[in-house]
C-alpha cells in the first residue's frame, strides 16, 4: 500500500467512525464559559439535554432550538391593545347624565353657598379697607420714590464708589421725574373722573364706585391668615399611587416569590401598563412572579390595604379574564367603597321598566352604573344575614313592579314585612310567614304558575316562525293580552324554608328546578335569596342552573361556591373578602360578563313604599291591577290542595301490595276527576319523583286473565314515603 492509499483508508475510515458516533469536536474552555454563564442567568436556563433521533442516549442536542425573531410590525399591531378614543363615561348616556349632574351640582352649591355669605365677605372687606389704602399709599410713595433701588445706591456709599453712586443717582433722578409725572397725570385724570362721577352720575352709581373702591382696598389689605372667603366644598384627598408604593405593599403580603425577587433588588411585580386615573381612583397592572396568583393577592387584601395604607374599601385587586392568572389588576379608590357617595338612581322618583331591557341596579368601584335584564334569567341571592341580602331582592321586585306587564308573586318566609312595599300595592300573589297555611298557599301558587308554564310552552310552539322566531317570549309577546305571555316574576326571601320543609319539600325543589330551567324562555322568572347557601338550602339542581348570581358577604368557601358557581373561590371570585361594614356590595354574575363587583342602590323602606305607590299608580291606569293587590284571595282549587300519595293509598287497598301504573291513574281520576283526569302512567311516575317513589316492573294480570310485566308501584314504597314524611310509623 502506498502512501496516497494509505490516507485515503485513514480518511474513510475517519468518516465512517463519524457517521456510526455523530461525534463533534467540543472546546472545553467555551463549553465551561457557557455552562458558567448559563447558571449564573435566572432568564435564559442552559439547554437540556435530549436524545437524539438516532436512540443514542449519549447524543447532546438543544431543545429549545435557535432563538426567534418574534412577531413582526405588523403582527405586533394586530395583538396591541389600544386604549378607547372616547373615555367610557362619554359612551354611556347615563353615566354622561351622571357627570354632568354631578358638575351642575357641584357649581350651584358653591355659587348658593356664596351668594348666602356674600355680605359677611363684604363686611371683612369692609374692616380690612383701611389697611389696604394704608398699603396703596405706601406702595405708590416707594414706587415713587424709587425705594427698591436705595440699597445698591447704599452699597456703592459703603465701597466708596463714586462713579458707581453718581451713575445710580442720575439713574434714580431720571426715574423719579418719570414716575412723578406718570403719579400726577394720574391723579389728574382720576380727580377729573372722581368729579365728573360725582356731578353727572346717578346715586346708585355713586353707591357702587364707592363700594367697588372699599371692596378693592380691603382685597389688598387682607392678611395671608385671615382667609375672606370660606371653603365651599372640603374635597376628598387621596395619595398618588406610585411604583414604589405598590411594590411596598405587594413585599408586605408574606409571597415567598416576591420576597425573594425583592430581596435580590429586583421589583417582583412587572408593570404592564402605565399608572393611569381610572374615575375615582387608580389603576394599576401588571404581571406577578411566576406561580403567583392573583387569587394569592385576594386573600391577602387585609394586608394589601395596610401595605398600601388605604382603607380596606378602597383596595380592589382583580383577576384578567382573557389573561394568565397571574395579571393583576390593582383598582385604589379615593374613598371606601361603602361610603362614598353614589349617583342618584334614574328609577328613584320617576320613570319605568321595560323587564327586557338592561336596567341599572347598582355601580361598580369607579362609580359606573351596572344594568340588569331581569327577562330570561333565574336569579340566586347569597348572603350572610344583616349584609344587605332582603334589600336587594326587594330592589329586583321593585324594578320588577315598574314594569306594568309584570305579574308579582312575593313570598317573604322571614315574616318580618320586609317585602310588603312590592307585596302588599302590586303582587298578584303574596304571603309573608311560614305557618302551615303560609306554605299551603305558597304550593298552590307554584303548582298553578307550573301549569302556566305549560301553557305558555305550547302557546309559544304554536305561534308562527315570524311572530316568535327565538321561540321564547319577547316585549311584543308580552304586549298582547290575549296571549297572556306577559312576564311572571316570584321572588322569594328564605327559599330555604321552602326546600327544607318536611312534607312538600320535595316538591317545592321539583317545581322550583322547572322553573329555573325551562321558565326564562316563557317569561317566568325566579329570584330566590337565602342566608344559608348550602346544599340542603339551595338545591344543587337550582343553583347550577341559575344564570344570574348574586354573593354579599359569605364566610366559606363552600356557600361562595354554591352561589357563584363551582370553583370561583379558586378563581379568585371571593365574597369572603367583604368586611362586615360592605353592606349591599356583592358580586355579580350575570349579563354574559365575568363576576363583577357591585354596590346595590340602597332604597330604605319608605321610599319602597313610595316606588310601589306609583308602580300600583301605573298597573291601575293599565288595567293590570290583579289579585292580592286588590285584595282578591285564590278560590279553592281541588287541584291545588290534594295529596297525591294519600289518594294513591285511597284506591289501592292492602290487598293489592303491586299495582300497575294504569289501573292507579283510572282510579285516581275516578276519585278526583277534576285533578287527575288526562294522567298516564309517565306523569303518575314524574309526579311521584318528589317523593323519592320509583315505579318499576310490576307483575300482574289483564282482563282476559293473561299475566304480563308492565310499570306500576308498590304500595309500600307509598306508605314509607307517607311515614318519613309526616314521621309517622303507623302511616300505612
Amino acid at each position: 500500500m502506498n502512501h496516497r492509499d494509505e490516507h485515503d483508508f485513514f480518511r474513510r475510515l475517519e468518516a465512517e467512525l463519524s457517521a456510526e458516533f455523530h461525534a463533534d469536536v467540543v472546546d472545553l474552555d467555551k463549553a465551561r464559559t457557557a455552562r458558567a454563564s448559563g447558571a449564573d442567568s435566572s432568564d435564559h436556563p442552559a439547554p437540556v439535554p435530549a436524545e437524539d433521533e438516532s436512540g443514542d442516549p449519549t447524543a447532546r442536542r438543544l431543545v429549545d432550538g435557535p432563538a426567534l425573531a418574534g412577531p413582526g410590525y405588523l403582527g405586533r399591531l394586530l395583538g396591541a391593545k389600544r386604549q378607547a378614543i372616547v373615555p367610557p363615561w362619554l359612551r354611556s348616556t347615563k353615566e354622561l347624565k351622571t357627570v354632568t349632574l354631578w358638575v351642575a351640582r357641584h357649581y350651584t352649591h358653591l355659587a348658593g353657598y356664596h351668594a348666602l355669605r356674600s355680605p359677611v365677605y363684604a363686611a371683612r372687606l369692609a374692616f380690612q379697607s383701611p389697611r389696604g389704602a394704608a398699603k396703596v399709599v405706601g406702595g405708590t410713595m416707594r414706587w415713587l420714590i424709587d425705594r427698591e433701588g436705595e440699597p445698591v445706591r447704599a452699597a456703592a456709599v459703603r465701597r466708596e464708589d463714586a462713579i458707581e453712586y453718581l451713575t445710580l443717582s442720575r439713574q434714580r433722578d431720571g426715574r423719579v421725574r418719570l414716575r412723578a409725572i406718570i403719579a400726577g397725570l394720574a391723579l389728574l385724570v382720576g380727580s377729573i373722573t372722581a368729579l365728573a362721577v360725582y356731578v353727572l352720575a346717578p346715586g346708585w352709581i355713586h353707591a357702587l364706585s364707592v363700594s367697588a373702591l372699599i371692596l378693592a382696598l380691603g382685597a389688598a389689605g387682607r392678611r395671608p391668615d385671615a382667609p375672606v372667603i370660606n371653603r365651599a366644598v372640603e374635597v376628598a384627598k387621596a395619595p398618588k399611587l406610585t411604583s414604589d408604593i405598590i411594590l411596598r405593599a405587594l413585599g408586605a403580603l408574606g409571597i415567598a416569590p416576591i420576597n425573594q425577587a425583592q430581596s435580590k433588588g429586583r421589583d417582583g411585580f412587572t408593570f404592564t401598563a402605565p399608572i393611569t386615573r381610572d374615575g375615582p381612583g387608580w389603576r394599576a397592572e401588571g404581571d406577578l412572579p411566576y406561580g403567583v396568583t392573583v387569587t394569592d393577592v385576594i386573600e391577602r387584601r387585609d394586608k394589601l390595604a395596610s401595605g398600601l395604607r388605604r382603607p380596606l374599601g378602597c383596595v380592589w385587586p382583580e383577576a384578567v379574564p382573557d389573561e394568565h392568572t397571574g395579571r393583576l389588576v390593582l383598582w385604589v379608590g379615593d374613598q371606601d367603597m361603602s361610603t362614598a357617595k353614589k349617583p342618584t338612581w334614574p328609577l328613584l322618583k320617576s320613570g319605568e321598566v321595560d323587564l327586557f331591557r338592561p336596567v341599572a341596579f347598582g355601580t361598580d368601584q369607579r362609580g359606573r352604573w351596572v344594568e340588569i335584564t331581569l327577562m330570561y334569567i333565574a336569579a340566586v341571592i347569597g348572603a350572610i344575614p344583616r349584609m344587605g341580602k332582603t334589600f336587594l331582592l326587594r330592589l329586583l321586585l321593585l324594578i320588577a313592579a315598574l314594569d306594568s306587564r309584570a305579574e308579582l308573586h312575593t313570598y317573604d318566609l322571614k315574616g318580618t314585612g320586609d317585602l310588603d312595599p312590592v307585596g302588599e300595592k302590586v303582587s298578584h300573589r303574596h304571603r309573608a310567614g311560614d305557618e302551615d297555611s303560609d306554605i299551603d298557599y305558597a304550593l298552590a301558587d307554584l303548582r298553578e304558575v307550573r301549569e302556566e308554564l305549560r301553557r305558555r310552552a305550547k302557546m309559544i310552539r304554536s305561534l308562527p316562525r315570524d311572530i316568535c322566531p327565538e321561540s321564547k317570549v319577547t316585549s311584543e309577546l308580552a304586549n298582547k293580552p290575549k296571549l297572556g305571555l306577559h312576564p311572571i316574576v316570584i321572588g322569594v326571601d328564605e327559599c330555604q324554608v321552602w326546600f327544607e320543609h318536611p312534607k312538600h319539600g320535595a316538591e317545592f325543589e321539583e317545581i322550583c328546578t322547572d322553573l329555573v330551567k325551562r321558565g326564562p324562555a316563557t317569561g317566568i322568572v325566579l329570584l330566590l335569596a337565602t342566608q344559608r347557601p348550602d346544599a340542603k338550602a339551595l338545591p344543587t339542581g337550582i343553583s347550577a342552573n341559575a344564570s344570574a348570581r348574586f354573593c354579599l358577604k359569605v364566610m366559606g368557601q363552600l356557600e361562595n361556591d354554591m352561589v357563584l358557581g363551582t370553583s370561583s373561590y379558586k378563581r379568585g371570585v371571593r365574597a369572603t373578602m367583604f368586611s362586615w361594614k360592605d353592606k349591599g356590595i356583592h358580586y355579580f354574575v350575570g349579563e354574559g360578563a365575568d363576576a363583577r363587583i357591585v354596590s346595590s342602590v340602597y332604597v330604605d323602606a319608605p321610599t319602597a313604599e313610595a316606588i310601589g305607590n306609583r308602580a300600583r299608580a301605573a298597573r291601575e291606569a293599565a288595567g293590570t291591577l290583579s289579585g292580592h293587590a286588590l285584595g282578591q284571595e285564590p278560590e279553592h282549587d281541588e287541584r291545588s290542595s290534594y295529596d297525591l300519595l294519600s289518594d294513591i293509598l285511597a284506591v289501592v287497598p292492602a290487598e293489592e301490595p303491586k299495582v300497575w301504573s294504569e289501573i292507579v291513574v283510572s282510579r285516581l281520576a275516578e276519585l278526583r276527576p277534576d285533578v287527575y283526569s288526562g294522567w298516564d302512567p309517565e306523569g303518575l311516575a314524574a309526579a311521584l319523583k318528589p317523593h323519592g317513589v320509583p315505579t318499576g316492573q310490576v307483575w300482574g294480570k289483564t282482563k282476559e286473565g293473561k299475566g304480563a310485566n308492565r310499570r306500576g308501584i308498590e304500595r309500600a314504597r307509598i306508605t314509607g314515603a307517607i311515614a318519613e314524611r309526616d314521621g309517622k310509623r303507623d302511616a300505612s
